[in-house]
């Protein structure tokens, strides 16, 4: 599993999406679902629908199935054909809320026996996982790249909705982790009145394919000034040191046989500039960088766990290139400052690196803020129920949401947090604003 996706699949579930991808274990043991359930027996009948398998389930749910849905390629276009949609249902109740799950990448994850997602747990709903398009198995049969777009996700959900309305009849909550909670912030901008409530964790909204406000805060925000100078000087001493750790860098990749873009020299100063970010987004404690009278190895070593070569590796980059096609295009990402290092790089600029190291060759794109906007508009002139959850130092925290004071729009800012922030890690006092408002909000 490449740090990227490490990166991007954000924790989920107690860090469920570290595990490596496994193929789907249909359930031979359940005696509920071996019979045709009522359940299955509407699953089947939803128009669309392709195959419902079931699966091996644990409480609190008492079923649990694989649907297969056909989705249209372009939502206002039904003649650009179609694709299947992976669908996870996890049973509770006819009668209890149900939680749509946003998810941003794709969703082996969510066939594990034991998957729930906390705000399931919390409230005892039912759980619809949606596997995002182009992502995992909800692919395309031809890849092209026009149809992946945030208007067409959010009409993907929004049609899961309609058709899943007809079996769950009570509350919907819309929820998603980072990318998964941009998207469900996505959808609710575009289709408002489809739930009652959204929950969106560490979700970002960037305004351009390298925002600008992540770099100022990873020089300012996270940890105390002497943590960020320590981390700073052992970037510094990581370049510094070049020439005898370039040899251990090359066979570490040459093992994991990975193929780059760029020149290995060149990642490897793309690999010193992200550990940076990637020492925050994941809280790793300023105690654990090595002094400047570290060995070579225990430098390169400490690189390695914090920030490997695989992100930048076309290996790694090709289970989740849809996700760079998406940040060049509407979603936006990140960039580096590359002033304090500037005088030990091999690169001249940082600029223009998503286009220089992830994208698929024949792919390029001019970005398009136009859903970023639109989204920060409607946060701005309405005040729909929804929760924001990010972590404090955490480096996407500097793309966070942002509102005024609101009657129903809540946002809580995890102290110390970092990009595995959830309401389960909140302190006291916010974690039970939050679940009270949520709770408040099911019981009217």
């Amino acid at each position: 599993m490449t740090t990227k996706i490490i990166k991007i699949w954000i924790l989920a579930l107690v860090f469920s999406v570290l595990t490596p991808l496994f193929t789907v274990e249909t359930a031979t043991t359940c005696q509920a679902q071996t019979q045709e359930s009522p359940l299955l027996h509407k699953l089947k009948a939803l128009p669309g629908v392709i195959d419902v398998k079931p699966l091996k389930f644990a409480a609190p749910f008492t079923e649990k199935y694989l649907v297969e849905l056909k989705q249209w390629l372009d939502a206002k276009d039904t003649t650009a054909g179609w694709f299947e949609q992976r669908v996870f249902v996890s049973h509770y109740s006819f009668d209890a809320p149900t939680v749509i799950v946003t998810e941003g990448y794709g969703g082996d994850y969510a066939a594990y026996q034991n998957y729930t997602e906390e705000l399931a747990s919390l409230f005892h709903t039912n759980q619809v996982f949606v596997e995002h398009r182009y992502f995992g198995q909800s692919m395309p049969k031809v890849m092209n790249w026009k149809y992946l777009t945030t208007a067409n996700a959010a009409a993907d959900h929004h049609h899961v909705n309609e058709l899943f309305k007809t079996i769950y009849t009570h509350k919907w909550i819309a929820t998603g982790i980072s990318k998964g909670g941009e998207t469900a912030l996505i959808y609710r901008t575009l289709y408002p009145k489809d739930v009652d409530i959204s929950v969106c964790y560490v979700a970002p909204l960037s305004f351009g394919v390298e925002d600008g406000r992540h770099e100022p805060f990873i020089a300012n925000k996270p940890g105390t000034q002497a943590d960020r100078d320590k981390l700073r000087a052992y970037q510094i001493e990581m370049l510094k040191h070049r020439k005898n750790i370039l040899p251990l860098f090359k066979k570490f990749c040459d093992d994991k046989k990975y193929t780059f873009n760029l020149p290995l020299d060149e990642i490897y100063d793309y690999c010193v500039l992200e550990t940076s970010f990637s020492f925050w987004q994941w809280g790793w404690k300023s105690s654990s960088i090595p002094s400047d009278k570290a060995s070579d190895t225990d430098l390169f070593n400490y690189m390695m766990r914090v920030c490997s070569p695989d992100y930048f590796a076309i290996e790694g980059i090709e289970d989740t290139k849809a996700f760079y096609v998406q940040a060049a295009h509407e979603l936006g990402y990140y960039g580096y400052d590359t002033q304090p290092f500037a005088k030990y790089l091999k690169i001249i600029t940082a600029k223009g690196y998503l286009d220089k190291i992830f994208l698929p060759k024949d792919y390029r794109v001019a970005f398009d803020s136009t859903i970023s906007r639109k989204c920060a508009r409607f946060i701005r002139d309405n005040d729909p129920k929804m929760i924001f959850i990010y972590g404090e130092f955490d480096p996407w925290s500097a793309a966070a949401v942002s509102f005024d004071n609101k009657k129903n729009m809540y946002k809580a800012v995890c102290p110390g947090g970092n990009h595995g922030s959830r309401i389960s890690s909140l302190p006291t006092d916010m974690k039970n604003e939050v679940t009270g408002r949520i709770q408040k909000w099911l019981d009217e």
